[in-house]
């Protein structure tokens, strides 16, 4: 509920922004410390998080991506107990693949991959073929295949984290958009339309808001930059059973599709740089992704049945950011995860909160290779 008292309250950790970003790291600290969490919108993960492909896979992202991916597959396999009523996801294997152009690219990216993940495959286009009979004959040299990813219930997965929050004594605060952010004494002090509060430590968890947060802090922005991604909704033709067809992408990222509720989910998978705002989609990018699809699958679209956009924020080296800022004490990045925040959230999270409390990393990322400095700011210092 909004606070409607002017008081400054206090907090041991507040965290700007509850998408599963946010929702996820306060999941993980509220046991252990009083924490507050800050909406802008009227309702939690409107922006970013509503609006994911809702995939998890291990061969998709850069290195530090994947290996927070795989971190993260034990607690979406074993949520703690009354997570969700629900599942958190069901099987989809995920195809990446590639024209004879491409073949090099489906084959290094196999070669990289594999060191990691070795239950990956290399599979022909004919053997995509059989499984998807919409698509053109020859159309794909070759495919990556993981046979292990999911599609996610992201609502599911970030109302068990809220719910997690809720339950450890911690507080969501809706519309509550920061106006003000300033340091004085080793305390933080904010201000929103829906109360006041203060604390020693600050996440900045704001998504594509989160370099402007970081100059009303008084900190040196990153470089943040949210990009469009674009996806639409479109008929298959009547009697197509897509029950065994799985989440295919392109392997230079130029586009993705993935059966949704007995419709097309499409998108030219679009990065274009864009100011943070709440993002519409563009009738040209729906047209070249439909376009790019069909250069795969012999399929005729009449009408687009629905179509919406999200943000997805990156960083310059497009790895996430996590660790206490170089030269404002107490403030915490929590920031760019790009198109990967859902999958990598439980492992990110705990690494977050780890460094929050003073923690050694979880093993289950280091193991993996992925350190404090990879994904600290210092790295663009």
């Amino acid at each position: 509920m909004p606070i409607l008292s002017n008081s400054t309250q206090n907090a041991d950790v507040i965290i700007i922004g509850a998408g599963i970003a946010g929702a996820s790291v306060a999941a993980f600290l509220a046991s252990q410390k009083k924490v507050v969490l800050l909406e802008q919108e009227s309702q939690a993960g409107y922006h970013s998080t509503g609006r994911s492909a809702a995939i998890f896979t291990e061969v998709y992202g850069n290195a530090v991506i994947r290996a927070l991916t795989t971190a993260s597959r034990d607690y979406y396999q074993n949520p703690p107990q009354g997570f969700s009523e629900s599942p958190l996801w069901h099987g989809l294997e995920t195809y990446l693949i590639g024209t004879n152009r491409q073949s090099a690219a489906v084959e290094n990216l196999y070669q990289t991959v594999k060191q990691n993940t070795p239950e990956v495959e290399l599979v022909s286009g004919q053997d995509y073929e059989k499984l998807v009979p919409l698509a053109i004959q020859g159309s794909v040299h070759s495919a990556l295949v993981d046979r292990n990813s999911k599609a996610l219930d992201v609502d599911a997965i970030h109302q068990g984290f809220l719910k997690i929050v809720e339950k450890t004594g911690g507080r969501l605060i809706l519309n509550a958009g920061v106006t003000s952010l300033t340091l004085t004494d080793g305390q933080w002090s904010i201000e929103t339309p829906a109360g006041n509060w203060k604390a020693p430590i600050v996440v900045n968890a704001a998504g594509a808001w989160a370099d402007a947060i970081a100059q009303m802090a008084g900190a040196k922005p990153l470089g943040l930059t949210p990009k469009r991604r674009s996806v639409c909704l479109v008929d298959l033709p009547q009697g197509t059973d897509t029950t065994n067809w799985p989440m295919t992408v392109d392997v230079d990222e130029q586009f993705y599709f993935k059966p949704e509720s007995g419709q097309l989910l499409c998108s030219p998978a679009d990065e274009t740089p864009i100011a943070p705002c709440d993002v519409q989609p563009e009738e040209l990018d729906i047209a070249i992704g439909i376009d790019r699809v069909q250069k795969i699958l012999d399929l005729e679209v009449r009408k687009v049945n629905a179509k919406w956009a999200g943000l997805r924020t990156f960083a310059p080296d497009k790895t996430p950011v996590v660790g206490f800022d170089l030269k404002l004490p107490g403030f915490f990045w929590l920031a760019g995860q790009g198109g990967y925040g859902i999958q990598t959230a439980p492992a990110i999270a705990k690494t977050a909160a780890s460094l929050i409390l003073g923690h050694e990393l979880p093993a289950s990322v280091t193991d993996r290779g992925v350190t404090a400095a990879s994904l600290s700011p210092s790295r663009f210092a």
